[in-house]
């Protein structure tokens, strides 16, 4: 019966699957919780898959084990999440002393393959941090591994989960424009947030994939998801213009670098008490420093980059990434042969900006839920008619709300259907991924890449 409620508990967490038996009529008590285990003690991990999970659910989940290549910020993690669990320098060693049902994967992009793949044979339901991976090689062993296993694999796309993004899927939905024919996707990081990934691991490709990746999958995950079909072919221009070998000047890092004074992007990390107790005070065991240059020498991804996706319904997408923009926000715009969806979120001249562009980020990712809930606006303009404005309730903190109800989904909520299909399983991960990967070897190549050729899985016209 343990192993029956384990595999009950998580399937119907994590796929939504059709049994109506609601999560509570179990009345777990702790010996009954949900055991879970998280490898990557690093913001992400310790805050939104840590700390959160222990302030809202600690009635029906407990952490067992912790564990990081760094030990010293994983006490730190452990202190900062709230547990008593113990910690592990070894996933394997975790996972064969805690027994853990649910395993989650925080840890560097180039490193989720491994420990996906190992909680999958392990005998562990597994939940990654997006993105999937990096490179359709580990997608690819990813994919087989699931495959091979009983057991399921989930990727935490929480944009899905906010109410402007699905008001948006409503609409498209309902058919409002009538057959979708193309779409325009425009998203900009300003010069806080942007910069952010060019001073860490992010801005090196063995690490991140690049940005097309690390970043852009949760945009393309968003149109696969809104657009309701899966990518065909891609073709990508992108460039490295502006960070890494293009400064004018450079030094180790933020804090010893003597162009403290005149460079427009100093960064003071120790300004910053979390931060600085999470990485600087443990950076002596692994090297990662935190507030690395933005002109190091070593950066090779692309700071400027631009795709068109051929999706496998014949719907267009052209889409565009900007990582220095004087603001942060998108736009998006959806062409039907019945009229068109424009929505935005953020842009200062399409409304009255109050937030310092230097907070927008940090407000984002916040997890207090303390906000108010602002209205927010999407248009519809139908063929010969006049537009309409549809309002929408929504948060800004938690990527738009979206973080809150992902969680509510997968620990409280599993056994009540979702109508908008917002749970991600391990095929929409790689769709994501794969329209970045192939925007990459566009770029490399100069030709359009098939994204069939990249691993087994043949797109459909419609999601799976």
């Amino acid at each position: 019966m343990k192993k029956s409620r384990r595999e009950f508990i998580f399937s119907i967490s994590m796929l939504a699957a059709s049994s109506t038996i609601p999560l509570n009529a179990f009345a777990f008590n702790e010996s009954k919780k949900l055991k879970v285990a998280l490898v990557g003690t690093g913001i992400r991990g310790i805050t939104f898959w840590g700390k959160r999970l222990v302030d809202e659910y600690s009635d029906i989940l407990k952490f067992v084990g912790l564990s990081d290549i760094n030990s010293s910020r994983l006490e730190y993690g452990k202190t900062y999440i709230g547990t008593k669990c113990p910690t592990f320098s070894s996933f394997e060693e975790m996972v064969k002393k805690t027994k853990p049902d649910l395993i989650i994967v925080t840890t560097k992009d180039s490193t989720h393959h491994e420990f996906i793949i190992k909680g999958l044979q392990m005998g562990c339901d597994v939940l990654t941090e997006k993105p999937l991976t990096i490179d359709e090689i580990k997608c690819q062993q990813i994919l087989d591994a699931e495959s091979a296993s009983n057991k399921n694999l989930i990727v935490g796309f929480n944009y899905r989960w906010s109410p402007y993004a699905t008001k948006i899927k409503e609409l498209l939905a309902k058919n409002t424009i009538g057959d979708l024919v193309s779409v325009d996707f425009n998203w900009y990081l300003n010069t806080y947030h942007g910069a952010s990934y060019f001073r860490r691991w992010h801005g090196e490709m063995e690490s991140s994939g690049s940005l097309w990746v690390h970043k852009a999958t949760h945009h393309f995950d968003l149109l696969n998801w809104w657009i309701d079909s899966e990518p065909n072919e891609v073709f990508a221009y992108g460039d490295l213009e502006f960070y890494g070998k293009n400064g004018a000047f450079r030094g180790p890092n933020c804090r010893t670098c003597s162009h403290k004074s005149t460079c427009e992007f100093y960064w003071d990390i120790n300004k910053d008490n979390f931060l600085k107790k999470l990485y600087v005070d443990h950076e002596h065991e692994d090297g990662y420093i935190r507030d690395n240059c933005l002109f190091r020498e070593d950066i090779n991804i692309y700071d400027k980059m631009s795709a068109q996706v051929k999706y496998t319904d014949n719907t267009v997408l052209n889409y565009s990434l900007t990582t220095y923009s004087p603001f942060e926000g998108w736009r998006v715009a959806f062409n039907g042969t019945k009229g068109r969806i424009e929505a935005w979120l953020d842009i200062p001249y399409y409304e009255n900006a109050t937030m310092d562009e230097a907070e927008k980020h940090t407000s984002e990712m916040s997890q207090n839920g303390k906000e108010e809930v602002t209205v927010k606006p999407i248009v519809v303009h139908k063929l010969w008619k006049q537009f309409e404005t549809i309002n929408v309730d929504m948060e800004k903190s938690g990527h738009g709300g979206g973080d809150k109800r992902l969680h509510d989904k997968i620990f409280i909520n599993p056994e009540i259907p979702d109508p908008y299909g917002r749970t991600a399983g391990v095929r929409d991960g790689a769709m994501s991924i794969l329209i970045g990967i192939a925007a990459r070897k566009s770029i490399e190549s100069g030709k359009p890449i098939k994204v069939s050729n990249l691993t087994d899985l043949i797109p459909k016209a419609k999601r799976a």
